[in-house]
């Protein structure tokens, strides 16, 4: 540790790889992510001692600290709930350990926000390792589709290809999360590449192949999501709308080619849209609780009598699966177990730290996206040029995005992703707003 500690150049450039392995993390999964994630953290106390806490708070990072502590605070007064009630369903103060272990994420955007405006975080080599890994788990599902097993033995299951993550089926979402850094990596840090013609076509390729692999996914959701991302980037960057026909054209053929010849994606997305209608339909009518409806139909009804039981500072984190059973006007005659959460950020977050929660959140999210997205395309600030933080933004807007179903918002995963893309985007905001000052 001593000598860690007089090696300033060294552990800078540790932390950098630190930074750089999340992408691997995912795929290696939530252990190694929390451990990555640790190490990281605690690296940078060491390198940075009390510097690392005396940056400039601003309104959002007050925003941030308030939501940290209100989580801790809901946590304190349910698990002091069911200590009174003798209700200890997942064993003594689990909820207030659980909120503790939370502040990990709000170590994470400290961290990154100071890095950044210090210019000690290089961004290159993450999106060189985020590219390699979207290759790397595109062409695995490739392999997996062709030869019925990936690299690693891993096999199908169902209607999904999981590629290298084998049990669990988030391919797709993780080629969604980490793909438009292999789309900006050439213009970004190698423009006289990007000059060339040929990169054109190797756009043109590698937006091929990407859609390819959110299809073999079976992923519905993170192929629109994808779609979406791609569609506002073509909006608001002039820069790629070059790209946006030769996109659609690509994908439009690539899909019906492989709904046409290959039953099983034919089937997961006739399901999809059947899913999606007979969900509107049901919502229409009033019957989202009728026990025909589909599975997500079910697990977002569920929020609302859930909620009604903690209604200003909700239930607490990951307490969502006991306050559902214990719900009012429960029916009986509807054979349904309640998921463990409802498959949404918003009515989880609603649920678990309440009207105050969301209501903080989303003054978050608002903030987030005024100072980034609004502030580069509507007004003359001082990362107008600064393009290294466009795909953040955009990577940002599809996180949040209201209308989608979701895994948990305080899961691993789910948190060190979007606190990540949090921290980057306000430490390239504030960095950018110092530049200016001192210019």
């Amino acid at each position: 540790m001593y000598l860690f500690t007089k090696l300033n150049f060294n552990g800078k450039d540790l932390l950098n790889l630190l930074i750089a392995l999340f992408p691997v993390s995912f795929i290696a999964g939530n252990m190694i992510i929390n451990i990555n994630l640790i190490l990281i953290i605690i690296s940078s106390i060491i390198l940075f001692k009390s510097d690392l806490f005396k940056i400039k708070i601003y309104f959002l990072d007050k925003l941030i600290l308030i939501f940290f502590f209100l989580v801790i605070f809901t946590g304190i007064i349910n698990d002091y709930f069911f200590f009174t009630q003798k209700l200890f369903w997942k064993g003594y103060f689990s909820t207030i350990i659980k909120s503790i272990f939370f502040l990990k994420y709000l170590f994470l955007y400290i961290v990154l926000r100071y890095l950044i405006e210090k210019d000690y975080l290089d961004l290159k080599l993450f999106f060189i390792s985020s590219s390699l890994c979207v290759l790397f788990v595109t062409l695995d599902i490739f392999y997996q589709f062709i030869y019925g097993k990936d690299i690693f033995g891993f096999l199908p299951k169902g209607r999904k290809l999981s590629g290298p993550f084998g049990d669990e089926l988030i391919a797709g979402g993780f080629l969604q999360r980490f793909s438009l850094f292999l789309l900006f990596l050439i213009p970004l840090f190698f423009n006289k590449i990007s000059s060339n013609i040929a990169y054109k076509f190797l756009i043109s390729f590698l937006l091929l192949i990407l859609c390819l692999g959110l299809i073999l996914s079976g992923n519905r959701m993170p192929l629109l999501i994808f779609l979406f991302t791609i569609f506002l980037i073509t909006i608001f960057q002039n820069q790629a709308r070059k790209f946006l026909i030769s996109f659609f054209i690509i994908f439009i053929l690539v899909f019906s080619i492989l709904f046409k010849t290959n039953q099983m994606i034919k089937y997961n997305f006739l399901d999809f849209y059947g899913q999606i209608s007979k969900s509107v339909q049901m919502i229409v009518d009033g019957n989202a609780f009728n026990q025909k409806a589909p599975g997500y139909l079910k697990e977002f009804s569920t929020f609302y009598d859930t909620w009604l039981m903690n209604k200003y500072l909700g239930g607490g984190i990951k307490n969502f699966r006991y306050y559902c059973h214990k719900r009012p006007n429960i029916d009986k005659n509807i054979k349904f177990v309640c998921n463990m959460h409802p498959h949404n950020y918003y009515l989880e977050i609603l649920t678990e730290t309440g009207i105050v929660g969301l209501f903080l959140i989303t003054l978050i999210f608002v903030n987030i996206f005024y100072l980034s997205f609004i502030k580069k395309y509507f007004f003359k600030t001082a990362f107008l040029n600064d393009n290294l933080i466009i795909p953040f933004i955009f990577l940002f807007i599809a996180e949040i995005f209201p209308l989608k179903s979701t895994g948990s918002f305080f899961t691993t995963g789910n948190s060190t992703y979007l606190f990540l893309i949090i921290g980057i985007i306000t430490g390239l905001v504030r960095r950018d707003n110092n530049i200016a000052i001192k210019n």
